[in-house]
Order: structure tokens, then sequence, then C-alpha cells
């Protein structure tokens, strides 16, 4: 694992790290203080690749990070961080970024399950409207964005109620004969995940796998209980359990809206975030149909990638029933 930087260390003889305020396997994200701008704080994202890959595939990936930073930084949007500079230091790379203060979705789940509480429905709708137009600016660049990792913990709320989408880890964008380029290769996590993002960039991912991951989001901030993940969705649909069981607070027009977004197939979701916002949000009139989870598996049988993962996960749960019978 990468050695952390330690507080009290200036980098490009500007960034006071302060503090550390995030870990991955790939390095940490620092609190600092930028010294040419008195006041400042910042949050440093550090990018740190296996030493044990081949130098050719290193300077790939830190090419990667250029293109992806200089992007990133041409961004300017109210529910983003902006991105202000970025450099490299030997095998490390700097994404410099605002810091966003306040507490992640995941915080506030947490905190109401505590309570035994959910969370407020208008609170959630107003979330909703701002990711869903953080995404839309994202999905509408030239060539167009996908995040990959919408989840609750990547979503903060600063003091004054704006919402923040905070994390581009797995960001990929996608160009000319989906080329991608991906900066930090990873699947996402797997209860907010589609099954297309499985197997890595040998399988399409596009704007509708973003919606998935923003359905998944909501179901857990609604009802705070994890969804199923498409995983075990695929071998059993009724896994996933309708939110309104859950929380009957949830009005049938946003359990529609969520459903909808969760379908196992992209061509079964809404095609565009504004799609699912204006059914989520009562936009509309063209509502959705009662929304009923299936799977078309000769669809599904075209893909080997998942089919390879279908035959997985069944293998796997043959072997547990195995150890179990046995036990």
């Amino acid at each position: 694992m990468a050695i952390s930087r330690k507080p009290g260390e200036i980098l490009q003889n500007r960034y006071l790290i302060k503090k550390i305020i995030g870990r991955g396997g790939m390095g940490s994200v620092y609190l600092a203080d930028d010294t040419l701008l008195e006041g400042r704080k910042c949050a440093l994202k550090e990018v740190e690749y296996d030493r044990s890959l081949d130098e050719v595939l290193i300077k790939e990936a830190q090419d990667q990070f250029m293109r992806e930073a200089t992007i990133r930084a041409r961004l300017d949007h109210p529910n983003l961080p902006k991105v202000s500079d970025f450099f490299s230091i030997e095998s490390r790379d700097y994404l410099v970024m605002d810091y966003v203060p306040g507490e992640d979705l995941r915080t506030l789940i947490l905190q109401a399950k505590h309570n035994d509480k959910f969370l407020s429905i208008d609170d959630i709708r107003n979330w909703a409207q701002q990711l869903g137009d953080a995404l839309s600016f994202l999905h509408s660049q030239d060539p167009p964005i996908v995040h990959r990792d919408i989840k609750p913990s990547n979503l903060k709320i600063t003091p004054s109620g704006l919402l923040k989408l905070v994390d581009f880890g797995l960001v990929k964008i996608m160009v000319p004969d989906d080329v991608t380029i991906t900066v930090i290769q990873g699947q996402g996590t797997a209860i907010y995940t589609p099954l297309e993002q499985y197997g890595g960039d040998g399988i399409h991912t596009d704007v509708r796998s973003d919606i998935y991951s923003f359905g998944a989001t909501l179901y857990h901030l609604s009802t705070g209980t994890q969804p199923a993940d498409a995983r075990e969705r695929f071998l059993n649909p009724s896994k996933l359990v309708p939110p309104s069981e859950i929380n009957p607070a949830i009005s049938s027009q946003m359990e529609k809206a969520i459903l909808w977004a969760l379908q196992l197939h992209p061509d079964d979701r809404p095609q565009t975030v504004k799609q699912f916002t204006d059914v989520l949000l009562g936009n509309t009139k063209q509502l959705t149909d009662k929304i009923t989870p299936h799977i078309d598996y000769r669809r599904f049988a075209s893909n080997k990638e998942i089919t390879r993962l279908f035959w997985v996960s069944a293998g796997l749960a043959f072997l547990s029933f195995l150890i179990s019978f046995f036990a």
C-alpha cells in the first residue's frame, strides 16, 4: 500500500497537507491549505500506480490521468467540485479540487437508521433533482462523461444544502469507436453497479449505467436498506423488494421510477437522466406502466462476459449449498 503524505508536507511549493480525509487502494485524499490563496482549503486526490506494472503501462495510465484531469478542469457546474490544478510527483499523480465540507449521504442514512427513522422524502427529491442536473451535464459533454460510481458515500451535502458529486475515481470518457479514457480501472460498488459494468472495459457502459446507479442510490436513501445487487437479482429476481414495502411513505410514482432505473437490461431503463427525473419528480404525464422486474435471458446470453458471470455465480451458489448440506 502507498505510503501516505504526512501533515506539514508541502507539495508543488503550494499545497500544505493537513490530514487524510479519504483512503483507497491506489492512494489517499488529503485536506490541504493553498498557501498562495490565503484561507482556501482544497482536496488533493492522489493516485499511485502499482510498481510491479510494466513501465509502459504506468506511462499509459499517467497519460490517461492527465487527459482526464484536463477535461475535468474545464467542467464548471454547481454540483461538481471544481478542479483547479493537477501535477505528478515521481510515481504519484495529484488532482487538486475544491474541498467540500458537510456530510455524505451514506452518513445521513446511517444516522437515520440509528434513530429508527427514514430520511425525508422531500429531501430525497431535492437531492435527486440536483444529482440529475449534474449527471445530465456530464452526459451532455462532447464526448459524454459517464461517472460509473454513483453511490451515497460519493454525494456530499454542504451546510447550505447544495449536493456535490465528489468522486470521479471510475470516470469513463466515451470517445469514438468506444475507446475509453479511464484513470482508475474498477467496477464501482457492487450494490449500485449494473450488470454491464462487470468485466472491465470489454463491456459497453453508457449513460444508462449511471441511471442504474442513480436508481440504486435512491432506493437506499428512501428505504434505509441496500438494494440487492444485480448479480443476485440475475439469479433470483425476487431479491429486489419493492421500496414501498419497506417505507410506506414512498409514492407509487417514485417507486415506479426507481424500479424502472433498476431494470437489469439497459434497454429497459430510462434512456436519459432527464427522462428518469421527469418521471421520478412528476414532471411528465407519460408515466411508465407498472414496472414488473423481469429478465430476458436471451438478450443476456448474447453477452459472453455476463454469461460467464452467471455461471460463476451459479457455481458459487451450488458450492455454498453443498458445504451447508454436508456441514
